[in-house]
């Protein structure tokens, strides 16, 4: 279909809620994608941070199909095989002691922790606990709750009233002072990734997490974006060397299937009927998220991830010290990388001819180039993809 007729229907049909780019990808081939109008791409985006095996891939294609041929969805008030092999992979990749609820995204994944702080606050202690802390700039999902939680005023604007009990701090600085008898739970981003790509500093992340233990505050962690393997190990915890109360993933876990979750130490807090999810951990996600945790499992041990990490950072870092004009400085862990741009007129600039140059692109915060290859990008496929970007750079 061509791409006119698509954007005519789009445009009658679908809310605008996007800022839609007006190209239609109808194939792909790991970090490579090909449009209605036979135009090829190099895929810096992966989907917003999703697919993470790349496009095309035949394992997780050849389990999708092979599990539709069987079976795709019962409920959960059945047991699922899938489901309960993708929740041990999950526990035991993370190395924590925890238990895991399914569900479909990550704003989902962030509603389960919120209501399982707010519970632990209801039952332990005297007095009710119920106030969450987050950053400034943080994001944390669009339902009504999990965008009350987002740190971002103008993110709010149209949708109150909303829950009470959040409270934003500035920055990490900034949490300690905010505690009270209420707070329950910090709930934070190790890198913000819609915030700039921004990370938090590591001693400072242990010291808070140090303090909340001591005061019985949980500490959640969104790792919707940083998680399995994105930033280098399967979490951006592990890097931090902490250990959250709460944990919530998404994006990279599917594959490109809808998946969420919310893992916690505090196994006793929900009981049957406090949480559910009528499609969350169905057969065909979790037989998705398996392949995926057994592809990048192995990955890692193979010690080629790190590799690949290690060579794109020196091509973002090559990029920005052939632009410094445009490119400030680099940010960010592993494949999930940022360059900060002069100013936003030429990020968007940026954006748009490396798309006609053929590399699709992320924006991150007001001014951030943002860059979430799949993780199985290819050396070829990295080197192809920054010659894109330095064409469209160099034609500004």
């Amino acid at each position: 279909m061509q791409v006119e007729v698509i954007q005519q229907m789009d445009e009658r049909f679908v809310l605008p809620t996007y800022g839609r780019q007006n190209i239609s990808i109808v194939e792909g081939n790991n970090a490579r994608l090909k449009d209605s109008e036979g135009k090829e791409y190099i895929d810096f985006t992966s989907g917003i941070g999703v697919v993470s095996i790349g496009h095309g891939n035949e394992r997780l294609s050849n389990a999708v199909c092979n599990q539709v041929r069987h079976i795709t969805h019962i409920s959960n008030l059945y047991l699922i095989e899938p489901q309960a092999r993708c929740a041990q992979k999950i526990v035991e990749s993370s190395g924590y002691e925890m238990q895991c609820f399914f569900a479909n995204s990550g704003a989902e994944a962030n509603e389960g922790a919120i209501k399982i702080a707010r519970k632990y606050g209801e039952v332990d202690g005297e007095a009710k606990r119920y106030k969450i802390i987050t950053l400034e700039h943080s994001f944390h999902g669009r339902t009504i709750t999990a965008l009350k939680a987002t740190g971002q005023e103008a993110m709010h604007n149209y949708f109150g009233p909303f829950p009470d009990g959040f409270v934003y701090a500035a920055s990490i600085d900034e949490i300690e002072s905010l505690l009270d008898d209420h707070t329950v739970a910090v709930m934070i981003e190790l890198v913000q990734g819609e915030g700039g790509v921004q990370p938090l500093v590591r001693e400072r992340v242990q010291q808070l997490a140090a303090v909340l233990k001591e005061k019985n505050i949980l500490l959640i962690v969104d790792e919707v974006q940083t998680g399995v393997y994105r930033t280098g190990e399967f979490l951006a915890s592990q890097l931090y060397d902490i250990e959250p109360d709460i944990i919530t993933l998404a994006k990279g876990l599917g594959g490109g299937l809808p998946i969420g979750v919310v893992m916690t130490s505090k196994k006793g807090v929900l009981q049957a009927g406090d949480h559910g999810s009528t499609f969350g951990g169905n057969y065909l996600s979790t037989a998705a998220a398996n392949v995926v945790l057994e592809v990048l499992n192995a990955y890692k041990e193979s010690g080629v991830l790190d590799e690949m990490m290690l060579y794109f950072e020196s091509q973002v870092t090559a990029c920005q010290r052939t632009f410094p004009e445009i490119f400030l400085h680099s940010v960010g862990f592993g494949m999930m990388r940022g360059l900060r741009v002069k100013d936003a007129d030429t990020l968007a600039q940026v954006i748009n001819r490396s798309r006609d140059a053929g590399l699709l692109i992320l924006k991150a915060g007001k001014n951030t180039l943002r860059f979430l290859p799949p993780l199985t990008i290819t050396k070829e496929e990295i080197d192809e993809g920054f010659v894109r970007l330095k064409h469209a750079v160099a034609a500004l």
